[in-house]
């Protein structure tokens, strides 16, 4: 099982902050290569360098299902129509509104 780390506070990797049925992704930040449920949960307990995901690597694994644990490419996730291509999982769409915070747009 992969560590996520932050305000977790289910195996789904739903956080204090983002806890619907669909807030199943962690996200690998660039800056400390570690998984937290969202942007909050790093600044309160990462490594305080927020650096966003280059698009020339967008090919790495950096997204992991909180449901399957199967981690995903930003292309993968950035592609999957909000839904796991592993389990079907779904994905919340309203994550899109912060990509900014993880990717470079």
């Amino acid at each position: 099982m992969i560590e996520v780390k932050g305000s977790v506070i289910d195996k789904h990797t739903r956080c204090v902050h983002y806890h619907s049925e669909r807030d199943v992704i962690a996200i690998k930040f660039y800056c400390c290569k570690t998984y937290f449920p969202c942007v909050h949960c790093h600044e309160q307990h990462g490594c305080g360098k927020h650096v966003v995901w280059p698009k020339e690597r967008f090919h790495e694994k950096a997204i992991l299902c909180g449901v399957c644990q199967t981690e995903l490419t930003i292309e993968q996730y950035m592609t999957s129509n909000y839904h796991c291509p592993h389990c079907y999982a779904a994905f919340n769409p309203g994550c899109q509104l912060h990509a900014h915070y993880y990717f470079e747009m």
